[in-house]
Formats: structure tokens, C-alpha cells, sequence
């Protein structure tokens, strides 16, 4: 299992395929107004134990904040991070830091806010993001709360002392949404820059974050560890960052965007999309092992039981997509979207983004309240969705991803 720990050098050779970070020219370029920028500035950093939200840090970091706040739900994250900070040799955590296993939506949290506040700098990653999160109603209630509703109360917090700069993180399914998650991000944009007239609020889209919490890649790490067989769509390619990449783009977004713009990565649809399946197996082999390619769970998880300490081969489930909101493309902006392609040499720049009023915002947000007061199905959420989001084309397949292995 020695392998694993070079995983930056397998996600940068057989997944990103880049030796240096996508964003190392606009890094070095802006260096100085990064530096102006961060310097000494007290900074909040909400749903910070994440991937994409640890890998924010920990590359503003490196601009020397004067105090760092953190705060999410996850308090085992929350400790990952700590001690992966105060173990790395090129960062430094301020001495006035703290972490806080608080949810943003709750009323000591904006105690916290009040007490360590003012902030000139916060960033919010508390989100669902997860395609698989719209299992019924419930579960799409709460995806729509996290990531809608509790955006919008945190922005009227926010009001009370408006930072220099705000950031909430987006996604690539927000572009031509298919599935309720992606619509529920597009419905988060639209929120957040509805106040971008009051607040500096930028946002960006990306790609799948390699190997992040959760993601089909990291399961592939806990499969070998447990034994078990590994699963992957056959025909499912997606873009790719790498973890620091990810934290890098949101750097740039929230530190140099202007108020109302939406940053993606430039990325090439003909070099860069990866099948996850080539990743599956490149996995393997990276750990001394041949893909036994299974057509079945059944046979995958008979052959995982099966499987001895001097074996040179293993499991892997290969399958078509089958279930709700999967989209078998992705795409970062839509047609009527105005693109800035010259102001980053990584980056691309929506300068046009839809932005509704706050009287149309606050209509939306009563409608989904009384949506989910009224005892609503699946269906009733998705009609509503398709009326408030007329790029919404979701795709049912009536089955979910925890219907597989």
C-alpha cells in the first residue's frame, strides 16, 4: 500500500495529467495584489473540513491572513485539517485561529459570527453535492435548504457588516441543469448575486475534484483497504482537478473576481475529459494490480471474497449509467452566457450571469417553502423547478446511486 501515499503524483500523472497546477501562470502573475489582498486580513472560511473548502485554505495560506475562522459540521474534518496544517513544512495556520464544529444555519453560529467578526474576507463550501442527494423529498428538502435557503440567510447576516470580499462555491452542473442538485446550485447563484449590488460576490464552476471526500475515485481507496470490489460507470467522462487545483480556483475567484462573476477552468474537451473507468483501472495497476474486469456485482464482490494475499489481480465492476441526473458531459457555461476568455490564462469569466431582484428572489424562496409544507413529492418539486429554472431538463431514471454498489 506504499502507493498511496504519492496520491498528488498519480492524480497528476493518470487523472489531471499536469506536472504543475493549472493555475501556476495566474498565480504567479497576481502574486502581489494576492498578497495585498490577504495580508493581515481576518478571514471566515464556512464548511472549511471539506476537500474544495481545506484546499482553499491551505493555498490562501499562503498569502499570510492575519485570522482564520473556521467553522463545518464535520468534526472529524475539522481535525484532519488542523493537523494537516500544523504538520506541513509550506503553510502556517495564524495565531489567531479557531475551528468551530458548528452548521451556518444555526443560531450560535451567528453568535460566532457577531463575536469574532468583522470579517474582510469570507467563503462559504457548506453544501450538498452529491447527484445522489435527490433520493425523495425529504432528502432534496434539506439539499435545497443547505444550499439555497441557508445561503440566502447568510447573506442578510452578512448585510449587517459586508466583507471586501465573498465567495460561495458553485458547480458544473449548474450550467444546463439535469439533475435537482445542479438546479439547486444554479438557484444558489442566483441568490448570492442577487446581493451582488450590495455585497462583492463572485462564484465559480468546475470540474470533479479528484480523489475528494466522497467522490467515486476516494471510494476506490476505502474498496482496496476493506477488500472489496471497485465499481464504475463504463461511459461517464468527466473534467478533472486536482484537490489543490480546486482550492486555487476559488482563491482567484473570491480574491479577484469581480462582484457578479462566475470563474471555470479552461479546459479542453479533447485532452482533458477522463473516463472514470480508465481511472479505476490505472488505480489498480498503479498498485500492482490487473483490472479483472466483472459484469456483474454478484461476480465482483464473489471474486473480492475470494481473493489472496499474493494476488495480481483484481475486481472491478464496469456498468452503463442508469440512474436519475446523470449527465454523461459536462459543459461550464451556456449560449447565452458573455465569456471573458482573456483576463486569466486558466481561467474563463461568465460576465453576464443571470440576477434576479430581491422581490422575484423573495417570491422564489416563499414558493419552495410552501412547496415543502405542503407535503410534496418529487414530481411537485421538479414541476416547480422546471417554472423557476428554465434551463432545468432533468433526467429521470427513477433509480439512485445508493442502488449501487
Amino acid at each position: 500500500m506504499k502507493a498511496l501515499l504519492d496520491l498528488e503524483q498519480f492524480i497528476a500523472a493518470k487523472v489531471t495529467g499536469r506536472k504543475e497546477s493549472l493555475l501556476a501562470a495566474d498565480l504567479e502573475n497576481y502574486k502581489d495584489e494576492l498578497f495585498e489582498r490577504i495580508a493581515g486580513k481576518s478571514v471566515l472560511v464556512v464548511g472549511g473540513a471539506g476537500t474544495i473548502g481545506s484546499s482553499y485554505i491551505k493555498a490562501l495560506l499562503r498569502y499570510k491572513p492575519g485570522k482564520l475562522v473556521v467553522a463545518d459540521i464535520n468534526e472529524n474534518g475539522l481535525t484532519e485539517l488542523v493537523r494537516d496544517c500544523r504538520s506541513r513544512n509550506d503553510v502556517s495556520l495564524p495565531k489567531n485561529f479557531i475551528s468551530y464544529p458548528i452548521n451556518f444555519g444555526d443560531k450560535v453560529f451567528e453568535k460566532v459570527f457577531m463575536n469574532e467578526g468583522p470579517f474582510d474576507i469570507v467563503a462559504n463550501f457548506a453544501a450538498h453535492k452529491h447527484v445522489r442527494s435527490e433520493k425523495d423529498i425529504f432528502s432534496i428538502e434539506a439539499m435545497i435548504d443547505n444550499n439555497v435557503l441557508k445561503a440566502k440567510r447568510f447573506l442578510d447576516m452578512l448585510l449587517k457588516t459586508p466583507p471586501q470580499h465573498f465567495f460561495c462555491v458553485s458547480t458544473d452542473k449548474a450550467a444546463n441543469p439535469v439533475n435537482i442538485m445542479g438546479a439547486s446550485k444554479k438557484l444558489m447563484e442566483e441568490v448570492i448575486l442577487a446581493y451582488s449590488n450590495q455585497i462583492k460576490i463572485s462564484t465559480a464552476r468546475f470540474a470533479n475534484v479528484a480523489f475528494s471526500n466522497g467522490s467515486l475515485p476516494a471510494g476506490f481507496i476505502e474498496r482496496i483497504m476493506k477488500k472489496q470490489p471497485l465499481s464504475s460507470p463504463s461511459d461517464v467522462r468527466r473534467y478533472f482537478v486536482s484537490p489543490a487545483e480546486s482550492g486555487e480556483i476559488c482563491l482567484i475567484a473570491c480574491m479577484l473576481g469581480n462582484s457578479g462573476e462566475i470563474l471555470f477552468p479552461k479546459l479542453d474537451p479533447e485532452k482533458d475529459l477522463v473516463n472514470f473507468a480508465d481511472i479505476a483501472k490505472a488505480f489498480l495497476q498503479h498498485l500492482g494490480f490487473q483490472a479483472d474486469v466483472c459484469k456483474t456485482e454478484e461476480e465482483a464482490r464473489a471474486k473480492a471474497a475470494a481473493l489472496g494475499n499474493n494476488s495480481n489481480t483484481y475486481p472491478l465492476y464496469l456498468f452503463e449509467s442508469e440512474t436519475s441526473g446523470e449527465k454523461l458531459f459536462e459543459e461550464f457555461y451556456t449560449a447565452e452566457e458573455e465569456l471573458d476568455m482573456d483576463r486569466f490564462s486558466a481561467l474563463g469569466v461568465i460576465k453576464n450571469a443571470f440576477c434576479r431582484d430581491q422581490k422575484e428572489l423573495d417570491s422564489i424562496i416563499s414558493d419552495l417553502q410552501s412547496t415543502f409544507s405542503a407535503q410534496a413529492t418529487k414530481e411537485d418539486l421538479v414541476h416547480l423547478l422546471n417554472r423557476l429554472l428554465p434551463t432545468f431538463q432533468h433526467i429521470e431514471k427513477n433509480k439512485n446511486l445508493d442502488q449501487h454498489m
